[in-house]
């Protein structure tokens, strides 16, 4: 795995973080953040609702659509909060250009990315259409930070998505961190094809076109990189991404393998597209031939490995 220059630091709200600041002095403690992931990782925690004086208990507050608007208070409408949660949020956005990615409490009218219940202001139903006041201005401000709930990462999909793009946005800040040149750019592109094939191959052919341009400044052709690849790399991969992307990896290996070890190779890539084993599966294997037969270009692909292979993101899809 390429190990990023410093700590990776990520946004959190604290009760996901099992601290004792919710309405009723409870926690939403996520095993796998605090666990698992948090032994790569090191955690910035905020309670936007402690954090503008709300005390600890505290009766509970929800969003209440007011007409055209939507008011975060209690459920008979007193005690609004929504301009200091708000005014929170924006001055938090501000603050954390360090942050690589941010994990937020899932339904809460603070902190939820989405379908959070909104009250219809007399109090008789409801619609899961909101966006937590203080998680929306944190990602309104910083679209390119890889977000994502706290329910939402016990889909293994998603979960593995997501640290996925925050290594890769952190290993995309230390290179900012390091002078960004076209000639770096070139080679973290170069290091990310298959990862990003995997993900959306659109994607990478466009912002192989767009390192080509010449009319560019290196500062526009960085934002313009950047926007695209973490665009890109939100679409999930599949069985069928992963295969064609394991195919391209196999290529390199076909004056190497004799008859036998070529079949078994792509009886490997065969049955994971069926969905008869993981996808370690057929990655060990190229790993285990990479060994035997070094080829730099390959040993550089991010895809191989792209974060800590302890968080065994590999082993169940």
């Amino acid at each position: 795995m390429k190990k990023p220059q410093s700590e990776i630091v990520i946004g959190i709200s604290a009760c996901v973080e099992g601290q004792q600041v919710r309405f009723d002095r409870g926690h939403k403690k996520s095993d796998f953040c605090v666990d698992e992931l948090g032994k790569h990782v090191k955690y910035r925690a905020f309670c936007p609702e402690v954090a503008i004086g709300l005390p600890i208990p505290r009766p509970t507050i929800r969003q209440i659509k007011k007409g055209d608007l939507i008011a975060v208070s209690r459920p008979d409408g007193s005690g609004d909060v929504s301009d200091s949660l708000t005014a929170y949020g924006q001055k938090t956005a501000q603050e954390i250009s360090e942050l690589s990615g941010f994990i937020f409490c899932q339904k809460s009218p603070s902190c939820g990315m989405e379908r959070v219940k909104v009250y219809y202001e007399h109090g008789k139903s409801s619609e899961s259409t909101g966006v937590g006041l203080f998680a929306k201005e944190i990602m309104a401000a910083n679209p390119l930070l890889p977000c994502e709930e706290n329910g939402r990462l016990n889909d293994l999909g998603l979960r593995e998505n997501f640290v996925m793009r925050v290594f890769t946005y952190k290993h995309w800040q230390d290179l900012v961190a390091s002078g960004l040149t076209k000639h770096k750019m070139m080679t973290f592109h170069s290091e990310h094809k298959y990862l990003l094939m995997s993900h959306h191959l659109p994607t990478y052919k466009s912002l192989g076109q767009l390192l080509a341009r010449a009319d560019l400044t290196v500062e526009e052709m960085a934002d313009a990189y950047i926007t695209g690849l973490m665009l890109g790399l939100k679409h999930i991969a599949t069985r069928k991404t992963h295969s064609n992307t394991l195919q391209h990896l196999q290529g390199y290996f076909k004056k190497q393998l004799d008859k036998m070890q070529k079949q078994e190779l792509v009886q490997q890539i065969d049955d994971y597209r069926a969905g008869l084993v993981p996808l370690l599966v057929p990655l060990t294997l190229i790993n285990h031939y990479l060994k035997q037969h070094p080829k730099e270009y390959l040993a550089a692909q991010v895809y191989l490995s792209p974060y800590p292979q302890d968080l065994k993101l590999r082993y169940g899809y």
